[in-house]
Formats: C-alpha cells, sequence, structure tokens
C-alpha cells in the first residue's frame, strides 16, 4: 500500500453486535413485564421501567454509531482504493456493507458524469492538488500492459521506471501496484 492513506482493516464485531441486541430483547422483554405490571397497579416498577428503558437507548445510540463510523471509513476506502475494493478488505465488510458501497459507487460515478464538460469530472483523480502535470513512478509489482491516454502500450513490470502523466496514474498509485519516485 506505498503511498496511501494507512486504512487498517476491519472486522464487524459480529460477536459483541449480537451480544448487545440480545441484551437489548432482554431488556425489551423485560419493560414488557413490567409495564403490563404497572398498567395492573404495581407502580413501585415505573423506575425500574425507565432504567432499562434509558439503558435500550444507550445501547441503541452506541451501535448506531458504531454502523455509522464503519460506513464512513468504507466511504474513505471508495475515495482512496476507487471503485473495486481490495479482496482483503472486501472479505471483512459484511454483505449489506458491500451493497452499501456498490450503491454508494454507482452515485458517485452518476454525479461526476454529470458535471463537468461532456465526459464528465473525475473528483477521485487528484486528492491533493498536483505539483506537475507529470510524475516518475516505479512499479511494485508485474502488473502488464497499460495503455497510456495517448495510445502508448507500456509493461509494468516490478521495479521498473516510468515518466507518466498524474492523471494516468494516480489510481494505480493508490492501489499500491506503482509508487511514486521522490528526488
Amino acid at each position: 500500500m506505498g503511498g496511501q492513506m494507512k486504512l487498517r482493516l476491519f472486522w464487524i464485531k459480529e460477536d459483541a453486535v449480537r451480544q448487545v441486541l440480545d441484551e437489548m430483547k432482554a431488556l425489551f422483554e423485560h419493560n414488557q413485564r413490567d409495564v403490563s405490571a404497572a398498567v395492573a397497579g404495581e407502580s413501585e416498577l415505573y423506575s425500574s421501567v425507565h432504567l432499562r428503558h434509558a439503558g435500550l437507548e444507550r445501547n441503541k445510540r452506541c451501535l448506531l454509531a458504531y454502523l455509522y463510523n464503519r460506513l464512513e471509513n468504507i466511504k474513505k476506502m471508495r475515495w482512496e482504493f476507487g471503485s473495486v475494493l481490495p479482496a482483503d478488505i472486501k472479505y471483512n465488510l459484511c454483505e449489506q456493507e458491500v451493497q452499501w458501497f456498490n450503491k454508494y459507487n454507482k452515485m458517485l460515478a452518476n454525479y461526476m458524469r454529470s458535471i463537468g464538460d461532456a465526459g464528465g469530472l473525475d473528483l477521485t483523480q487528484d486528492m491533493k492538488p498536483p505539483k506537475t502535470l507529470y510524475v516518475e513512478v516505479r512499479c511494485l509489482v508485474d502488473h502488464g500492459e497499460f495503455e497510456t491516454q495517448d495510445g502508448n502500450i507500456l509493461v509494468l513490470k516490478k521495479n521498473s521506471q516510468h515518466f507518466l502523466l498524474r492523471s494516468e496514474c494516480e489510481h494505480l498509485i493508490r492501489q499500491g501496484i506503482l509508487e511514486h519516485c521522490v528526488h
């Protein structure tokens, strides 16, 4: 992942989420029983119902914050890695998160096509303003053939160095295929 923002892999803490959901279910069922008893005249149960309800609300806020944070990290990954997630990261996402990523990806692509000139504008191209249009890059892995905008074919072999338009190689740099050579 040379030159990329370091996004640590994250696994869904499924057991912890399941435990919280089970606890919430138990609290809710206990509250239902106590509310029924309180309606029947046992007024001393109101405070325990209120306390359990506060626990339910707290757990709900914590779960929502956890899930929101995961979605924000997935959104960052779209900007960092492009439209295709690396296999090791995708493996650690649940099905709903992969679906969310795909929908976000489509919405972002539609938006980028709708702005700018006839072909749209790729907002993910320059994550930082470029100092020069061309950059020297070194290939970190054997990637195979790469066609430039002017139609030239380059063979990207491990440790080979090339002088390319920044716009052509930015995604390959973020994916860890190329590395920007800084002298």
